[in-house]
C-alpha cells in the first residue's frame, strides 16, 4: 500500500515559508526545517524533494498568498496616485511594524541573496518583478487618465522606477531603516517619477 501522509503539506509549507522568509535560504539548513515542521527528513524529501525544491515551493507559496493578492488590489484600484501612495504606505507599515517587522520581502530577499543562482528561482523573481511593475503601471495609467500626473510624466518609466523603489523599501526595512525616513524617500520618489513635485 502507498504511504499515507499524516500531515498537511500546505501547513508544512506555510511553516517553511516563515523560516526561509525570516532567515533566508543560505542560512537555513535542513535540520532547521526538520525542527520547525516536526517532520523527519525522509517525509520532507518524499513530499517536496531536497532543500532547493522546498525553497522554490515556499517561494511560490509566498507569491500566491502574499504578493499576488496585494498586486491584484493595486491593479484593480481606480484611484490612480492615491492607490500608489497607499501601496507604499502599507508596504512600509508591513515591513517596519508588527509580526514580520525587519523580515523584508521574501522576493526581494531572494534578489539580494545567493538563492538567485538557481535559474528556476530567477524565473520566479523575474516573473514577480514584472507583476510588480505591471501593477504599478496600471495604477499610473489610471492616474494619467485622471490627469493626476505632471506634464511629460511617462507612466512606463515611472513604473520602472517605483518597482525598484519597492525592492529598496523591502531591503532597507530588513536592515532596520526608520519608517518615517522611508516614507519621506517614497514621497519624494513618487513626486519625481510622476512629475507632481510642488503640486
Amino acid at each position: 500500500m502507498p504511504d499515507v501522509k499524516h500531515f498537511d503539506p500546505d501547513a508544512v509549507l506555510d511553516t517553511v515559508v516563515r523560516l526561509f522568509w525570516r532567515q533566508g535560504a543560505a542560512t537555513t539548513g535542513i535540520q532547521d526545517i526538520v525542527g520547525a515542521t516536526g517532520l523527519n527528513r525522509s517525509s520532507l524529501y518524499a513530499t517536496f524533494g531536497g532543500k532547493q525544491e522546498l525553497y522554490r515551493a515556499a517561494l511560490e507559496r509566498y507569491v500566491e498568498l502574499r504578493s499576488r493578492p496585494t498586486l491584484g488590489r493595486l491593479t484593480e484600484d481606480d484611484r490612480g496616485l492615491p492607490a500608489v501612495a497607499e501601496f507604499f504606505d502599507t508596504l512600509i507599515d508591513t515591513r517596519c511594524t508588527g509580526e514580520h517587522a525587519q523580515w523584508g520581502c521574501m522576493i526581494s530577499n531572494a534578489h539580494a541573496g545567493t538563492e538567485n543562482n538557481d535559474p528556476a528561482v530567477r524565473a520566479i523573481l523575474d516573473r514577480q518583478h514584472r507583476r510588480l511593475r505591471d501593477a504599478l503601471h496600471a495604477a499610473l495609467l489610471t492616474a494619467q487618465r485622471q490627469r493626476q500626473l505632471g506634464k511629460g510624466a511617462d507612466p512606463g518609466c515611472a513604473a520602472d522606477m517605483l518597482a525598484l523603489l519597492a525592492h529598496g523599501v523591502n531591503l532597507r526595512s530588513r536592515a532596520g531603516a526608520d519608517a518615517q525616513e522611508l516614507r519621506r524617500t517614497v514621497t519624494a520618489s513618487i513626486e519625481a517619477a510622476t512629475g507632481t513635485a510642488g503640486t
